[in-house]
């Protein structure tokens, strides 16, 4: 096959109706616009949304809550999934909880909550820690680095 040779489908292409052009194609006179008014003007009709002037639904609804665009979202981990996870001894990094299944994506970065026990001498290199977090991870014998 080649270039010149290409075409579509027979019957996939029809010629685009000609409104307006006489009696004879059934599309004369108004064109299927009906009779005078906005919609029936060349250009366009009134704006999306537009009810005649009577209040539009976007207005007359509640708007309630705020949404701040500007908010860090950040994946969060609890204790108790570290030490069911990972062994005594090993470094916890963002790399690794991704690894495990606890974080799906680093988002704005990771942050380490104090629920649950630790019992385990774990690294862990996360962006930002609870207190408590801190507190059990340095009881257990381990660190908590901020990075």
């Amino acid at each position: 096959m080649k270039l010149h040779e290409l075409a579509p489908a027979a019957g996939s292409k029809k010629d685009v109706k000609r409104v307006g052009r006489g009696p004879a194609s059934g599309q004369g006179k108004t064109a299927g616009k009906g009779h005078k008014g906005q919609k029936a003007r060349a250009g366009r009709g009134p704006r999306p949304g537009f009810e005649g002037g009577q209040m539009p639904l976007q207005r007359r609804v509640p708007k309630r809550g705020f949404n701040n665009i500007f908010a860090k979202e950040i994946a969060i981990v609890n204790l108790a999934d570290l030490d069911a996870r990972f062994a005594d001894g090993d470094v916890v990094d963002v790399a690794a909880l991704i690894e495990a299944g606890l974080v799906k994506k680093e988002l704005d970065g990771v942050k380490v909550l104090g629920n649950g026990e630790l019992t385990k001498k774990l690294t862990v290199k996360v962006n930002a820690f609870s207190a408590s977090a801190k507190e059990k991870i340095e009881a257990a014998g381990g660190t908590a680095e901020v990075i």
